[in-house]
């Protein structure tokens, strides 16, 4: 898991004062070129290198309570699952102790054409560098995901 803090613009936030729901979406991506970079990884770098790119295939979010301006926020990254083309990575917005969001997104792997491809063994040495309980092709049950973990197919 890697923490990363943000701190809430005025230019988040809605009319009511509260950060826009689709922002989370935001922080989630801030939280997850952290945790590249924490296992070494520069997205750019990737992009370049291995000619493929991660889109985000699915996107869920469960909101708590309301962020407001000026609030710091952590964001909480982990990975919950990789399979032969994606994967799958957790998120937990917090203000202290306070959960204000969880959720979750699944990148795919593709060439520059769009064309589904394998995860290079160099990405998902990285990836899973640390990371206890998740395998290639394997879920980490319970790993504090907005739903439970998917049991492994053969994708």
């Amino acid at each position: 898991m890697v923490r990363t803090e943000i701190r809430v613009i005025y230019g988040d936030t809605d009319r009511m004062g509260v950060v826009y729901y689709a922002n989370y979406l935001r922080y989630f991506e801030a939280g997850r070129t952290e945790f590249l970079r924490a296992k070494g990884l520069s997205y750019r770098d990737f992009e370049e290198r291995a000619r493929l790119i991660l889109p985000v295939a699915e996107a869920g979010v469960l909101y708590h309570a309301p962020a407001r301006y000026d609030d710091l926020l952590g964001v909480e990254t982990f990975l919950t699952e990789v399979r032969r083309a994606s994967a799958r990575f957790g998120y937990r917005v917090t203000r202290g102790a306070e959960l204000l969001a969880s959720g979750h997104t699944v990148h795919a792997c593709v060439d520059l054409e769009g064309r589904v491809q394998r995860m290079p063994r160099e990405l998902l040495d990285r990836l899973l560098a640390g990371e206890e309980g998740v395998s290639p092709g394997g879920a980490r049950p319970g790993a504090g995901t907005d739903r439970p973990a998917r049991q492994p197919r053969g994708d």
